[in-house]
């Protein structure tokens, strides 16, 4: 890896016609290929695509911690080897054995790049590693030892140690991997205002395409040909990219969310406005109906009175489980 003459002031890094893949003996297997990548300054792009397709191994390539099979990885800055730990930081999935280590000690690991042999760590060091504890949101959690933390708390105080590394490119492996909803949702939301507020690059491959749709500047979507089609989120839905890869996985183009259930074949004309339609809404398609307003069947959502109320064929319904049970029988 090098610095590319021609590279724009907004790239952070880029890739020349790369190959990536594995050598098993003196077989070569490629994942992809003719990759022509670019991460820009400000921008959070989420890398998708089928499990087995490479995007762990593309992520561990850009970090130098795997060799290409072919091609070149580029970044703005002179040397990048050895000098690539002030370059990229990486997030992966794996987990930390010392566990004994305080949180604070973990995100301190971030500096050690810039340290010299005596390993001190200066005032604008200790100011760095204060601040990626604020930027995530972990303050409190500072003096806990690892083992002590939930998995939520574990991912953000690896993306804290990262952030510590200060580097203009960030990358991350599944970060939301095996966590629930909320941490989900904190941690892309994380990443996206981290990419737009400090100017890094951030690249992290992810099977959340519900979150992907919503929070991405640019997807990187792979599932054919061994090549990576880019652009923003909704060019690759209007374009058929995304129907390509998931329209037989549950993904609704016109929505961008997955189904949950198989349309039972009964459209419902709904009535209301607000968050309580848009929660109605929300629970007769997850359970299989489809919402038009041209059906013949209709559903009134009340606003009269207190608690909500919702109307069908004359009865009242005074929860969205009783309507729901009405409209299986």
């Amino acid at each position: 890896m090098k610095q590319l003459d021609h590279q724009l002031p907004n790239e952070l890094l880029r890739t020349d016609s790369l190959a990536i893949g594995y050598r098993t003996g003196s077989t070569q297997n490629t994942l992809l290929e003719n990759l022509n990548l670019i991460v820009r300054k400000g921008e959070l792009i989420c890398f998708m695509g089928p499990n087995g397709i490479g995007k762990s191994t593309l992520i561990r390539t850009l970090a130098g911690l795997q060799s290409s099979m072919s091609g070149r990885v580029f970044t703005h800055q002179q040397d990048l080897k050895p000098g690539i730990e002030k370059s990229i930081s990486l997030v992966l999935t794996d987990r930390i054995t010392a566990v004994n280590m305080t949180v604070q000690e973990l995100v301190t690991y971030g500096r050690y790049p810039y340290l010299d042999w005596n390993l001190k760590l200066t005032a604008e060091d200790n100011n760095i590693i204060q601040q990626a504890i604020a930027q995530t949101h972990i303050e409190n959690l500072a003096q806990k030892k690892l083992y002590e933390l939930s998995d939520g708390q574990m991912q953000m105080a690896m993306i804290a140690r990262a952030l510590a590394q200060d580097t203009p490119v960030l990358l991350l492996d599944e970060p939301t991997a095996h966590l629930d909803l909320n941490n989900r949702v904190e941690i892309m939301n994380l990443l996206r205002n981290l990419a737009h507020h400090s100017g890094k690059g951030i690249l992290v491959a992810t099977h959340e395409l519900d979150l992907a749709l919503q929070t991405a500047d640019t997807i990187w979507l792979t599932g054919k040909n061994k090549n990576i089609l880019t652009g923003i989120p909704e060019d690759l839905v209007l374009n058929g990219s995304f129907d390509d890869i998931f329209q037989f996985k549950g993904f609704d183009l016109k929505t961008g969310k997955v189904f949950h259930e198989a349309w039972r074949g009964i459209s419902i004309a709904l009535i209301g406005e607000g968050y309580e339609y848009l929660w109605t809404k929300n629970a007769l398609e997850r359970n299989g109906f489809l919402t038009d307003m041209k059906a013949n069947f209709v559903v009134q959502v009340s606003h009269e009175g207190n608690p909500l109320t919702w109307e069908f064929q004359g009865q009242v319904y005074h929860s969205l489980q009783q309507l729901l049970v009405a409209l299986s029988s």
